[in-house]
């Protein structure tokens, strides 16, 4: 079955490439920039007048053109905001046109644009479960601390769950976050928030875009059983020096760009940027905000650093070389220290070969995250992962199809040391292999969209090979009016160091390799050790009017089995305990759940106002064959309703607002509580005079619901221009405006509430040059 799987998948390469090559027409490639910061100008549309040949520039700026016959032509190349292009050029004897292509800023802003860089993307792009961020995005929310961050704006995004201010994490339609795949040009990135919860350790500044898939995504993605997380970092200005230096009540930031080799129109190009931000938040809140935490501040600090050297050739091939330093520590009260630290380097290729419109993309990586925690019962726990990816993939194009094919490897290793509730201490140490191929084809027929692809994932540590079959398709009903829908299996090998069931999960952890495991789940033989999943879903979007856009999305995540931390473990796994069930010596135990659900977003998008509107209606439910449970990330109804005013002169003054109402999380309810009296260290244990320790009496678990979360942010800020490229921006922003009290835990032997964060108003200056 392999070897004919191998053989059919040669021959359609073999097929598909000689289709690509064996032409007797024509073509005309190449990339669309800005002229004045070289960034690629992606989704311009590009067009041969007076024929029905035309093309869309991708995320990079790339178009290709294919089966032109001989003769002369003038290529026409539109994009919002910019003067538009027209070039002529001649196909003699089918060469191949190939020139690149450099957009001017248009003088006169326009208060409409009907055809905008996310409509085509709209239209010629499958888009299921995906939305894609750019920075101009991220500002339009409140900006906490007076810095707009990518972790902000995920919280808005359909399907996303929120748990809370301090060490919040993210949970995508019922998937944990380490079942989230998230990618830093390629470079897998183990932890990418900080335990504010606030603050991610992307500087959105010199973000180029995400892609964030909350589901269905195809199959040049792998790995990981829920969604993915795709950033670009953009290039250093390849024709001036600039930068950005930002101080505010919460941190700082320091950004530097520019040459090395100057820009020349068709020329080649070396840059740098150069990005460092840390936070004083803890040093100022005692002063600022001594009223949290009872005159001790907020004991939160990271520092993030980040580099990138970029060469552009005159051909359009390019390379980058990369690297980052971020690090976070914080002392929670009453629960624990943590402190985590993360460093990795990495290169990408982009090749255009000059006889070809094939484009070859290349990635490799390094990086390392290490995470200590020390509980205030004095158990230390650790977690380490280290390893490389590295991949290669081919793109033809093929006229208005697309052909992707492409191969991946990744090894790490994991180490682990954690202590259960009744001290039992659990540990691994693995080294793991995977290795991936995957090919998809696009056919574009007109109005019906569709995109198959294959995945073959083989897990070589532990013998085990996924095959991954997975579909997306779009059919523009109408010009305003899209249906969509994905299909796929997805697995992954990585398995988190908490548990599902914690009511706060700070420690995050990673562990993987051949894991402890039951042999059977649910009276059925447990035949591999990966996680897996399937995903279905559906939706349409509609253009109401040329400023409102309407997405609706259903979907539904069967997580057929998941491995997971079992912290009830007692006793040792050896044969003197065979009679013992596994779930009270098993390591690891196995799970199975689902996540269902609709989203609903409403996007209203026009020059002085911005109004952005989410309803989510979720469900998800976890079983481990014992109990049936809802996790802790379980919300059933999530609103985020953001909105933007621009207005003054020249647009200089901004007004932006963020209003996020959740439904409750499950939590575990207090059934009862006892003295317990030591009497396993002392035979002459006095307990008659001596008080025991008060322990509780657990309810069923996750039966209960946490009271509704709610929260209002709002900021206001000023732009003053200097010159062309000198600005200082004021910014002022209110934290939780009318000071919701929403839970973060309870001490339940102390019986002591501690919340999220109050009302917090931070002021901030950014001065751009």
């Amino acid at each position: 079955m392999k070897k004919t799987i191998k053989c059919l998948l040669f021959a359609l390469i073999l097929f598909i490439s000689y289709n690509s090559f064996a032409q007797t027409t024509g073509a005309i490639k190449g990339f669309v920039y800005d002229k004045e910061d070289g960034e690629p100008c992606a989704f311009a549309n590009v067009s041969i007048k007076g024929t029905t040949f035309g093309a869309a520039t991708d995320m990079n700026g790339y178009f290709t053109i294919t089966r032109i016959p001989d003769g002369e032509y003038v290529l026409d190349i539109t994009y919002v905001s910019y003067e538009s292009i027209s070039e002529p050029f001649s196909i003699i004897n089918g060469r191949i046109f190939s020139k690149n292509f450099y957009m001017t800023k248009s003088a006169v802003m326009l208060d409409e644009a009907v055809i905008s860089a996310e409509r085509e993307e709209m239209k010629t792009q499958t888009r299921i479960s995906k939305v894609t961020v750019a920075p101009s995005q991220i500002r339009q929310l409140p900006s906490i601390g007076s810095e707009p961050d990518f972790a902000q704006f995920l919280q808005v995004v359909p399907g996303i769950t929120f748990t809370g201010d301090q060490g919040g994490q993210l949970y995508i339609r019922g998937g944990s976050n380490i079942q989230n795949l998230v990618l830093l040009d390629g470079m897998v990135i183990y932890n990418p928030f900080h335990s504010i919860g606030l603050f991610s350790v992307f500087d959105s500044d010199i973000m180029r875009s995400a892609d964030v898939y909350t589901g269905g995504f195809n199959v040049e993605y792998g790995g990981r059983i829920s969604s993915v997380m795709d950033i670009t970092m953009r290039d250093g200005n390849p024709n001036r020096f600039g930068g950005k230096f930002s101080a505010s009540t919460f941190g700082g930031k320091l950004l530097l760009e520019g040459p090395i080799v100057k820009l020349k129109e068709n020329g080649n190009s070396l840059s740098y940027i150069l990005s460092a931000k840390t936070s004083f938040l803890e040093q100022s809140s005692k002063f600022l905000y001594s009223y949290i935490n009872d005159g001790n501040g907020l004991p939160f600090n990271y520092t993030d650093i980040f580099g990138k050297l970029s060469l552009n050739t005159s051909e359009g091939s390019r390379i980058d070389l990369f690297g980052f330093r971020f690090e976070d520590n914080v002392k929670y009260q009453g629960i624990s220290d943590l402190n985590w630290d993360s460093y990795g380097i990495g290169a990408n290729f982009i090749i255009v070969p000059s006889s070809s419109t094939m484009m070859i993309k290349a990635n490799a990586s390094f990086s390392d995250y290490k995470i200590n925690m020390q509980t205030m019962g004095n158990f230390p726990s650790y977690s380490g992962i280290s390893g490389f990816n590295v991949g290669l993939d081919f793109v033809y194009f093929l006229g208005t199809d697309q052909f992707n094919w492409g191969v991946e490897a990744l090894g790490f290793n994991t180490d682990y040391v954690f202590y259960n509730s009744v001290g039992r201490k659990l540990n691994q140490e693995e080294n793991t292999t995977e290795f991936a191929a995957f090919l998809k084809y696009k056919w574009n027929m007109g109005s019906l969209l569709i995109e198959p692809g294959i995945r073959l994932h083989y897990y070589a540590s532990l013998s085990n090979f996924s095959f991954e079959p997975r579909i997306g398709l779009k059919y523009n009903i109408t010009e305003i009016l899209r249906f969509k829908a994905a299909a796929g299996i997805y697995s992954q090998n990585l398995v988190a160091a908490n548990s599902d069931k914690d009511v706060v999960n700070l420690f995050y952890g990673f562990l993987s390799g051949d894991l402890n495991l039951p042999t059977k789940f649910k009276g059925k033989e447990v035949t591999h050790k990966l996680q897996k999943s399937q995903h279905v879903i559906a939706g349409f979007e509609i253009d109401v009017t040329n400023k409102i856009n309407l997405n609706v999305e259903g979907y539904l995540k069967n997580f057929s089995q998941l491995s997971t931390i079992n912290r009830n473990k007692i006793y040792d796994d050896v044969s003197a305990n065979h009679t013992k069930p596994d779930y009270l010596k098993k390591d690891f135990l196995v799970e199975s759940g689902y996540a269902y659900g609709i989203d609903f977003l409403v996007k209203y998008d026009q020059r002085r106002l911005y109004v952005w509107f989410v309803y989510s209606l979720g469900w998800v439910k976890r079983t481990d064959g014992v109990i049936t449970y809802s996790p802790h990330y379980d919300r059933r109804h999530n609103i985020n309703f953001v909105t933007t005013y621009k207005f003054g002169n020249n647009l200089s003054w901004n007004v932006s607002a963020r209003w996020n109402l959740g439904s409750g999380f499950p939590f575990t309810k207090t059934a009862g509580m006892y003295e317990s009296p030591n009497l396993y260290e002392n035979l002459n244990y006095d307990y008659w005079s001596t008080n025991g320790a008060l322990e509780i009496i657990y309810d069923d678990l996750n039966t209960g619901r946490l009271p509704y979360y709610h929260r209002l942010d709002l900021t206001l800020n000023k732009v003053f221009t200097f010159s062309r490229y000198t600005k200082l921006e004021i910014n002022f922003s209110i934290t939780n405006v009318y000071n919701r009290e929403n839970i973060f835990y309870f001490e339940r032997v102390t019986y002591n509430r501690v919340n999220q964060l109050p009302i917090m108003p931070s002021l901030g200056l950014s001065l751009t040059f």
